[in-house]
């Protein structure tokens, strides 16, 4: 479930589905709905994408990567990434816990990132068998390609210290303080012209370059050259069962 609540030119959208927040496919299309319905405010600022709980999100439904679903999935795990790196307001995402999988992917596309002491941050796809294809193509324009490399190669986490060390998270506040510092931060930008604010952020993604073509090769792989294989679905079988994958000599 996402709740939406708008005060003073700042839109709070939140995931309200504790304890990990999973990104189902229902869950991005009402995301993708709020954020339509959002950027039509003529007072709208800022967004600040938050999440209730302990954590985060732990990232997208194992069991809708599964054959059954995953190209839709996909499909519409990538309308969403696009619908907030193109939303034409700034998107400040408030994290703590967890931020694991299509969670961290989904922030990787928002402007700003604050992020509470115990935050962790981690792509561990390839402990499934699988990829994160929208990782592949953000997070290097985000840490750099060795960092991107070694989170996407291992799985291994990254705390919210050294993710704000990489670049990747403007402020690390302690937990308690999370929803206050990214309503303060939200509030600086409220200060200023919504046309400055607009034209900033559409600057700031034309000097980034376009990242349409990567999103879509890097899907195209998932789909097209990961997703015929044996360990993608062994991987994505052995979590739903809670057992040890039997991966393949190739």
């Amino acid at each position: 479930m996402i709740s939406v609540h708008y005060d003073d030119g700042i839109a709070r959208l939140t995931l309200k589905s504790p304890p990990l927040n999973i990104l189902t496919r229902d869950v991005l299309a009402q995301l993708r709905s709020a954020l339509q319905t959002a950027q039509h405010g003529p007072a709208l600022r800022v967004v600040v994408l938050a999440a209730d709980g302990k954590h985060f999100s732990a990232g997208a439904s194992v069991e809708e990567h599964l054959p059954e679903e995953y190209r839709e999935m996909l499909a519409d795990f990538e309308a969403t990434i696009l619908a907030l790196r193109e939303f034409p307001l700034p998107v400040i995402a408030a994290v703590q816990g967890r931020c694991l999988g299509g969670a961290f992917e989904l922030v990787q596309a928002a402007d700003l990132i604050v992020a509470a002491e115990d935050a962790q941050f981690g792509q561990p796809e390839i402990q499934l068998g699988v990829i994160a294809p929208i990782a592949c193509a953000l997070l290097p324009t985000r840490v750099g390609p060795a960092r991107a490399a070694e989170l996407l190669y291992t799985g291994d986490p990254l705390s919210a210290e050294a993710a704000a060390a990489a670049g990747l998270v403007a402020r690390v506040v302690p937990r308690a303080a999370l929803e206050d510092e990214a309503y303060a931060l939200a509030q600086r930008i409220t200060r200023h012209s919504a046309a400055a604010v607009r034209a900033t952020k559409a600057a700031l993604r034309a000097a980034g370059g376009d990242v349409h073509p990567a999103i879509a090769a890097a899907t195209r792989v998932y789909r097209e050259q990961l997703m015929v294989t044996h360990d993608a679905l062994e991987g994505l079988l052995a979590f739903v069962q809670k057992r040890p994958p039997q991966w393949s000599h190739q």
